[in-house]
């Protein structure tokens, strides 16, 4: 009986011990999570960092017909809410991440269990962390080269954190978080980001062998990549259709169907600032919204920065003008005027550089030094303390490159010095389109090619104007009212004093009708220099520079007589806005680039208003206009009727600098202002003939070829009707045929030149 007593002792015991072991392991595990949740044990995330999580998230850029332009960022990520996600990305998310995540409160035991099973037996299928605990980890990461106590502690930490975003959040917005947060390789980070990366698309038009893809993507970026390792990652997607198959998200007819689908990377890009449409646009924007950033606060007093909060910027440029302004170029000076350059210089030794012959080898080697010390080779190698004559061997020096060309880039071996002289060659270009009344500009390229022609065209270059200047001259006549269109003077040589009493005598390139009285609107239409001096010796350049400053342009003008021929050195945005002053009748408006910017969460954090002032009366503008139209109807302009076959009203202006360095092509039409500049970078590189160098030869046919695919784009809905008359009566005869007009006053055999 003792003995049966003590057995029942010992028994209870070991009961005792037993059960009190195990309260004490729960009270240690308890105060383990305990310290962990109060980060005793290390940073935990607050409560209120839990309900603000923070991310680095892209500004985007949208055009006004709202397609994304690109995006500024430190990481590539986009947010999106769960709402806008497909049933089928969500789904094959499930399927091979975490099939029972509306079951679970962040951490599932089944599958810790399943995890502890395999590790113990050898037989290890899968991780068993939840969609819930990789949110965590994603939001809060573990850092680097942790050793295994700290590995295991971070874990812990990552279930703590878990269940915490399970009390905060649904399970929708965790699984929005979820693909909002995760890296997808690529400098991808966000689905949305992802979409855009490899299959430029939108989420919406997301297939199911796609969101496969990405989601099986996500398991390791680099080894699963369809671009780097296709046939793994076609093997990983099928995978996860399979799952989805498993788990009745796809029956068997559609899983045979979709799993037999190869592979399409065709779409597939990486959106930075350096790739995409709009690029030199982007890289202003870039700057202007730096600028913005450091001079708007957030509601917690910080600037706004424009890498990681998440901004979305809406951009007055339209992509399908974008698109024909950039392919505009691109086929004129690849099929016409970038051929016949090189061809005009073959064989020549100094190619493709004018100078005196006496001090031509002088120059160019002084040209092409000034060249190799404003590259970033010879400012590095100059930062690291190289010598000259060490810089001047590596410049001398055969290296693998890639240059570029037309016809694709090429890979090739070249020394930096002989890679300068080859991009010498190459022409430029830069062309703004906006719209006349709302100041919104449409279409904005700042040159060919921005990896390697970074130099913007529109707002940084100023490049002498020519003949284009000539038009605020003529306004400043008309505004007047001493002089109208159809105002005869005669065809003589004027000069003007200057106040040192010398005088100033422009010449004409062509000898059509010397000593005849010709009209304004004929002298205007052909460039004529004889006409625009007499105006000058009527008004002075201070006057003229007034009526230029009204009308937009803040660069410095030099008060000389010259400048009526285009002697100034201006951008292309300002004449761009000056000459919209005609088509707005007479109103300037500022152009702008951006309508609004809102931050993250669609809250509006600024609108954007063109400043607008009257520099002239709408009779004075429409009479401007009238003028321009002689300049395509029978002047320096009308290879745009008798070449390109327009037909409406039109006002332009042609401008060729001296010795044909610069080629301008200004197009007004109603609901469209453009301006065009072609040029090389030297203006010491040029064509030696006015024939091929003037700005009808070099610019207008890309205004021609771009106003061609505008009306022939319905979506745009671009008038080719004329302009709006002004609502008071015109008080001028416009139609010059009532004076008995002379002989060529309305016709040219289209090979009208033009000099500076």
């Amino acid at each position: 009986m003792a003995k049966k007593t003590r057995k029942k002792q010992k028994s209870s015991n070991l009961a005792m011990k037993f059960w009190s072991l195990y309260l004490l392991g729960l009270a240690m595990v308890f105060l383990l999570f305990f310290a962990i949740a109060r980060g005793w044990l290390g940073y935990m995330p607050s409560f209120e960092e839990l309900e603000n999580p923070e991310s680095n998230l892209a500004s985007e850029i949208y055009s006004s017909d709202r397609e994304l332009l690109g995006t500024y960022y430190i990481e590539n990520r986009s947010n999106i809410n769960y709402q806008d996600l497909p049933s089928h990305l969500t789904e094959a998310l499930l399927a091979i991440e975490d099939i029972r995540f509306y079951d679970h409160a962040g951490v599932d035991a089944k599958a810790l269990a399943r995890v502890t099973v395999g590790l113990t037996t050898g037989n290890y299928r899968g991780g068993g962390s939840t969609i819930t605990q990789q949110l965590a980890k994603n939001l809060f990461p573990r850092g680097e080269n942790l050793s295994k106590p700290e590995l295991i502690l971070r874990k812990l930490k990552e279930w703590v954190t878990a269940t915490k975003l399970e009390k905060n959040y649904s399970k929708e917005e965790i699984m929005a978080m979820y693909l909002n947060t995760v890296s997808f390789g690529h400098q991808s980070f966000g689905i949305k980001s992802a979409v855009k990366t490899f299959f430029n698309k939108t989420i919406d038009s997301l297939h199911i062998e796609e969101s496969a893809l990405l989601v099986g993507v996500v398991n390791a970026p680099t080894y699963y990549s369809p671009v780097r390792n296709p046939e793994r990652s076609l093997e990983r997607r099928n995978l996860v259709l399979s799952q989805m198959k498993k788990y009745g998200f796809l029956s068997e007819e559609v899983y045979d169907s979709i799993s037999g689908i190869p592979l399409d990377m065709s779409k597939f890009g990486i959106h930075d600032h350096r790739l995409g449409m709009a690029r030199y646009f982007r890289e202003h924007l870039r700057q202007e919204l730096k600028a913005w950033c450091r001079q708007n606060y957030k509601p917690d007093g910080t600037p706004y920065n424009l890498y990681k909060d998440g901004l979305r910027i809406y951009t007055t440029i339209d992509s399908r003008l974008q698109e024909y302004a950039e392919e505009s170029i691109r086929e004129h000076l690849s099929q016409d005027l970038q051929p016949a350059f090189f061809e005009h210089w073959e064989g020549h030794a100094h190619a493709p550089f004018v100078f005196e012959p006496d001090v031509i080898d002088k120059e160019v080697k002084k040209l092409m030094d000034q060249s190799m010390k404003r590259t970033d080779r010879y400012k590095n190698l100059r930062k690291a303390g190289k010598p000259m004559d060490t810089i001047r061997k590596i410049f001398d020096t055969p290296v693998p490159m890639k240059v570029f060309s037309w016809d694709g880039i090429i890979d090739t071996v070249l020394t930096p010095m002989d890679s300068i002289r080859y991009y010498k060659f190459f022409i430029n270009a830069g062309l703004m389109s906006m719209e006349p009344h709302s100041g919104h500009v449409k279409a904005y390229v700042g040159g060919i090619e921005y990896n390697y022609f970074q130099y913007d065209h529109v707002v940084q270059a100023k490049r002498q104007v020519g003949s284009t200047f000539k038009p605020f001259l003529y306004t400043l006549a008309m505004q007047e009212g001493e002089f109208s269109p159809c105002h005869r003077v005669a065809n003589i040589q004027y000069s003007v004093e200057l106040p040192s009493g010398e005088f100033w005598t422009p010449r004409n390139s062509s000898n059509k009708r010397i000593g005849e009285m010709v009209t304004l609107k004929w002298a205007l239409a052909n460039s004529n220099n004889w006409i625009s001096a007499f105006l000058m010796k009527r008004y002075s350049p201070l006057s003229v520079i007034k009526i230029a400053r009204k009308m937009g342009v803040t660069s410095a003008i030099p008060p000389v007589p010259a400048i009526a021929l285009g002697s100034a050195d201006l951008s292309l945005y300002e004449m761009v806005g000056g000459f919209n002053s005609f088509a707005n009748q007479g109103v300037y408006v500022e152009p702008i680039f951006i309508t609004k910017i809102e931050d993250q969460n669609g809250n509006i954090i600024e609108q954007f208003i063109p400043e607008r002032r009257e520099v002239m009366s709408a009779e004075t503008a429409y009479l401007m206009l009238e003028l321009m139209k002689g300049v395509v109807e029978s002047g320096t302009g009308i290879r745009l009727r008798f070449k390109y076959g327009y037909d409406n009203p039109i006002a332009g202006k042609t401008g060729t600098t001296q010795n044909q360095s610069d080629g301008w092509f200004m197009g007004i039409t109603p609901d469209l202002s453009t301006g065009i500049w072609v040029g090389c970078e030297d203006r010491s590189a040029h064509f030696r003939t006015i024939t091929l160098g003037q700005g009808a030869n070099m610019a207008l046919p890309i205004w021609a070829i771009y106003m061609k695919k505008a009306y022939a784009d319905s979506t745009l809905n671009i008038s080719q009707g004329d302009f709006e008359k002004p609502l008071q009566d015109i008080t001028v005869e416009l139609d010059c045929g009532k004076y008995g007009s002379a002989p060529g006053d309305e016709e040219s055999n289209g090979t009208v030149p033009e000099e500076f």
